[in-house]
This record gives C-alpha cells, structure tokens and sequence, in this order.
C-alpha cells in the first residue's frame, strides 16, 4: 500500500548583498491532512479526495479513506504551499475536517 507522492521544488536564487555568490534554498512543501470525524460518510470523502487532489485514482482515495477511519488522519497530498492552501480549503468546503497545513 505505498503511497506515491509527486513533489514539486521550487528553488529561489538569492544573492547576498555585497556577494557575487548565489545561495539557493528550497522552499517549504506542505502536507494537506483530512482528519477522521463522526459526520462525513466514507463516499464522501472519497469522492472529495479523487474531486480535488489531481491525479487521484479511486483506489487510492479509498485507501486514504480507510486510513483517515482507522488512523485517525491521512496525508492526502504534499507540495508547494499555494496549491496545498487550494486544495485545503476544496476539501473543507465540501465539509471534511481538516487538519492545518503544517511544513512537510
């Protein structure tokens, strides 16, 4: 049951002041959590998962599913932070409970 996640870095450049080098750092990825609840029902939160989060199969959001049911939360997607916020605020819209994005 491994889970594949794409990530996408982007990395900016940054030259000091006064410095002909050029320092890159990565920029943060974030995870987007759905936490279980006593309301949504399991085909909810599937059919949400394979609405929002982009190339998501029916397999895997069924898993994620059961996952969030047994585990009390799942990592539904990891990325940069613009599409994680997106993605975040689709899923709690349709009223899955959700964990704040934290740095992954």
């Amino acid at each position: 049951m491994g889970v594949k996640l794409k990530l996408i870095v982007a990395v900016p450049s940054v030259t000091p002041k006064g410095s002909t080098e050029v320092i890159r750092s990565v920029y943060p990825n974030y995870k987007v959590i759905v936490l279980n609840d006593d309301f949504n029902t399991f085909e909810h939160v599937a059919n949400c998962l394979m609405k929002y989060i982009p190339n998501m199969t029916g397999d895997h959001a069924w898993e994620l599913t059961y996952q969030v049911h047994d585990e009390g939360q799942a990592i539904v997607w990891v990325g940069p932070q613009e599409p994680a916020e997106l993605y975040h605020q689709q899923l709690r819209r349709e009223g899955l409970t959700m964990a704040p994005l934290e740095e992954a």
